[in-house]
């Protein structure tokens, strides 16, 4: 499509009267709009600063429609999002370039007075702007502030390259508040550094007190700088192991500084270094190599067999002609940039869907190399102070910035040397016109090392697995290939690279080999394999929205686990009867204050409806000392998973609790809903929490009664163990079978040391399971496992048998699981069960459920 038909297309309709607008505000925050020629870039930048301010609306409007590619701006998209984003403290859109100003500014006078006049157009940077515009709402700013947040987005790039500042941090006299300055010291304990995510926690938990409140980098002398600025905050480059000063001054310095000590003790809300993900693909399994195997590190689960491949990667040379003026030059690296940004944003959307949040969380690392003062700054200098063109300059600019992080003597940071490289090559291939690297075919990927810029960009049914020669199994580059559920496995070493171009090969990532030339026997074990489970997928994907039946009659629900919006969406394309867990918390995670009854209703609301009449299960708020909000300054505990949490915090937080059950009990007036309280350990819990309910429910007007179903999760084995006293007091239970394993077992699953022993299917952790399912039968209420052990289907017909009547999961799992339901016959399932119990471990139970004729009950 020519650029003339975009832009006709982009304003027809014009003229059309504005559409009436609710004007009952949803929050008194400013909201955001993000205009730009690309959809995708609309959608994720307005995901990156929602990352950093989950409280504040923001309303991508970006691309055309129809189509959803195509590229340019539409008038009638953007002032529908305006309205969408109305606020009574305001509006700020952010633009990219072109015509999308003039849309911006078509589409403002489209709308009525009362709303035009709250609309404000800003000049600022698109991502750098959102991004700072977004934590400036967050914390409650007018529009003035927020606008002026967005225009200085790029500050902080500025500020640093004029090197780190001098002196004490004395701000001038008529803008600091009265009184002596207080001052603390933490250790940054966080293996990326504070980066973008920590900062934003910090800022929101300073921005809450009557206090001016700074920051420094005592280590290398950085700052200091506002604590209310994102950008400013990351141009410290707050590094692991380097010492962070906060400081403030004014009527409630003191407890500003307490929240953000409190928050530094959690390590600013970041999980464990070496999560449950990591450790789960550091048990490599034990076995015989075949003969001629290369022995490396499992390093992503599965088995795969193919041709070696290998990436082409394209020569990317640097002209040596005379560049163009300053500002083509200074344009063309712009675009180049843009075109990694949408790249790298398309792959962390699908990175997010794939595997959640924090694996999408190296994309975000990526994306702030190319908002890095030290390369974009730098490089924009050598255009127009010694004229360079684009291309060199950047490549100059990467190459110091690379030996920089080659130099560094922290392992972790090191490894960011190769995550830069990536990015330096996206945007060069961009600036040169070039192709991207690429892989020469279909089959086993062999490299020496993979940069995760690469592997992000890889498609999982072309590449069928990934042998590299160095590395480690807890790179980027590993984590993304398992979140793309390509096996792999690195460390084979240098003969690797001696294996030709189209030699077959087996590649084993549960055990970590690599086999080049596998006889007929072998090869034709794994293609059995590959071919039926590939089927299996199909099938179950084509009937995914039918229900799950047994054999004999039996209705199973299998609904989703989910955590947002775009879960929730994803949870019906791929088929779940409903939502059996909605984590809350990320509404109350990032948030500058607790999310107000409005809010809650809102966001529960628009979950419900996307769901279209399916069930919602809402778990209340579960949080404690590992998982601290920003807002709620609660004293440090050694052991978090033992302390204050789920419904005990409830319990200590009345008034937390008080209000997110009445915006539960007002959607369940409109929608099917559940409510779930987490952490039960006794009936009194229960019995508390049933009589804050109750007197939500009667605040009620008596002519608009709301029902809904009232559940618990049984994940301390006292819950288990006492379920004949607590069925009679609720409607369901729900077994968490990830936390109710690590505390049976007394195994930390996040300890590489003890996680095995935190297996779902030991026989005593089924015991449990058993035991509540027979109280719940008992008192004719039913019972959910929502653990990642609902997600396996090999587990499927075990858990039925044990009397599980629902199964939650995450939502790509619904289909297989629904498809296991079908071959399962309920009588033969409770034999299983009976057998399972009286195995003496997990690894004898896996042998039952996998069909060991030894086992198996006839």
């Amino acid at each position: 499509m020519s650029l003339q038909c975009i832009r006709w297309r982009s304003f027809t309709g014009l003229m059309a009267a504005p559409e009436a607008v609710d004007l009952t505000p949803a929050e008194g925050l400013v909201s955001l709009v993000l205009v730009s020629h690309s959809r995708l870039v609309a959608e994720g930048v307005a995901e990156l600063a929602a990352a950093m301010a989950s409280s504040v609306r923001i309303v991508p409007a970006g691309g055309l429609t129809p189509p959803e590619t195509a590229l340019g701006t539409d008038a009638n998209r953007i002032a529908a999002a305006m309205r969408d984003a109305w606020s009574p403290a305001g509006v700020l859109v952010l633009m990219d370039l072109g015509s999308a100003i003039l849309a911006a500014e078509l589409a403002r006078e489209m709308l009525g007075s009362e709303l035009r006049a709250l609309v404000r157009l800003s000049d600022a940077p698109l991502v750098e702007g959102a991004v700072a515009a977004a934590v400036s709402a967050q914390i409650g700013e007018p529009l003035s502030a927020v606008a002026d947040a967005a225009r200085a987005g790029l500050q902080g790039k500025t500020d640093q390259m004029d090197g780190p500042s001098e002196g004490p941090p004395e701000p001038p006299p008529s803008q600091a508040p009265s009184g002596d300055w207080v001052e603390a010291r933490f250790l940054v304990d966080l293996p990326m550094g504070l980066h973008a995510r920590p900062a934003a926690r910090l800022i929101q938990a300073a921005a809450n007190w009557d206090a001016e409140v700074t920051v420094s980098n005592a280590t290398t002398q950085r700052g200091p700088v506002s604590a209310r600025s994102l950008n400013a905050v990351a141009s410290l480059q707050l590094r692991q192991g380097q010492e962070l000063v906060v400081r403030g001054r004014g009527p409630q310095a003191a407890r500003a500084l307490q929240a953000v000590r409190a928050l530094a003790d959690q390590r600013f809300g970041e999980p464990p270094e070496g999560g449950a993900e990591e450790v789960t693909a550091l048990v490599q399994q034990v076995g015989p190599r075949p003969s001629g195997a290369l022995a490396g590190i499992a390093a992503s689960p599965g088995v795969a067999l193919g041709p070696v491949i290998r990436l082409t990667r394209p020569t990317l040379t640097i002209p040596d002609g005379t560049p163009g003026t300053a500002a083509e030059e200074d344009g063309a690296l712009t675009l180049a940039l843009q075109r990694s940004r949408s790249e790298l944003l398309a792959v962390r959307e699908a990175t997010r869907r794939r595997a959640g949040e924090y694996q999408a969380g190296i994309i975000d690392a990526h994306l702030l190399f190319l908002e890095d003062p030290e390369l974009v700054e730098a490089a924009r200098h050598l255009i127009t102070e010694r004229g360079m063109g684009a291309a060199r300059a950047w490549s100059e600019s990467t190459s110091v910035a690379k030996g920089t992080w080659d130099r560094m003597e922290d392992s972790h940071l090191r490894l960011r040397a190769g995550d830069l490289e990536g990015v330096a090559q996206m945007v060069l291939a961009h600036l040169l016109n070039v192709p991207q690297s690429a892989p020469n075919g279909r089959g086993l990927l062999v490299a020496e090392e993979l940069t995760p810029t690469e592997t992000a960009t890889l498609t999982p049914g072309d590449i069928l697995g990934i042998a590299t020669a160095g590395g480690g199994p807890t790179s980027h580059s590993v984590i993304l290939a398992r979140s793309l559920g390509i096996p792999a496995v690195v460390g084979l070493g240098p003969s690797l690279m001696a294996i030709p171009d189209g030699t077959p090969a087996l590649l084993d990532g549960d055990r970590g080999f690599f086999l080049p030339n596998p006889d007929p026997e072998s090869a034709g074990r794994v293609e059995e394999i590959q071919r039926s489970t590939a089927a299996e997928l199909a099938q179950a994907q084509e009937v995914a929205n039918q229900p799950a039946v047994t054999k004999d009659g039996m209705a199973v629900e299998v609904a989703a686990n989910i955590g947002s919006l775009a879960e929730g969406k994803a949870a019906v394309e791929f088929g779940a009867d409903g939502v059996g867990l909605l984590r809350t918390e990320f509404l109350f995670q990032g948030a500058s204050q607790m999310p107000d009854e409005p809010t809650q209703v809102a966001l529960y609301e628009r979950i419900a409806e996307v769901l279209g009449g399916r069930p919602l299960t809402i778990r209340t708020l579960d949080v404690g000392a590992d998982k601290p909000l920003p807002y709620l300054v609660r004293p440090a505990e050694d052991n978090p998973a033992l302390g204050v949490r789920g419904v005990r915090l409830g319990l200590a937080e009345r008034e937390l609790l008080t209000t997110q059950l009445r915006a539960i009990q007002a959607v369940s007036r409109k929608f099917p809903l559940r409510v779930m309280f987490p952490m039960v350990a006794t009936a009194s819990e229960v019995r508390q929490v049933a009589a804050i309910l109750a007197a939500v429910r009667s605040a009620e007007p008596a002519t608009d009664p709301a029902t809904m179903e009232v559940g618990i999760m049984v994940e301390v084995p006292s819950a288990a163990l006492a379920a004949r006293t607590l069925a009679p007091l609720v409607d369901f239970m729900s077994i968490g079978t990830n936390d109710l394993s690590q505390y049976t077992m007394a195994a930390d699953r996040t300890n590489p040391g003890v996680a095995a022993l935190a297996d779902p299917l030991h026989p005593a952790v089924l015991r449990l399971i058993k035991e509540t399912c027979l109280a719940a039968s008992e008192t004719g209420i039913w019972v959910g496992v929502c653990g990642e052990l609902a997600g396996e289907p090999s587990a499927t017909e075990l858990l039925i048998g044990l009397g599980v009547r629902e199964l939650s999961m995450s939502p790509r799992r619904v289909a297989v699981v629904k498809q296991a339901v079908r071959s399962v016959d309920s009588v033969r399932a409770g034999l299983l069960a009976d057998r399972a119990l009286a195995l003496g471990g997990a690894d004898e139970v896996r042998k039952l459920i996998a069909g060991d004729p030894l086992l198996v009950p006839g």
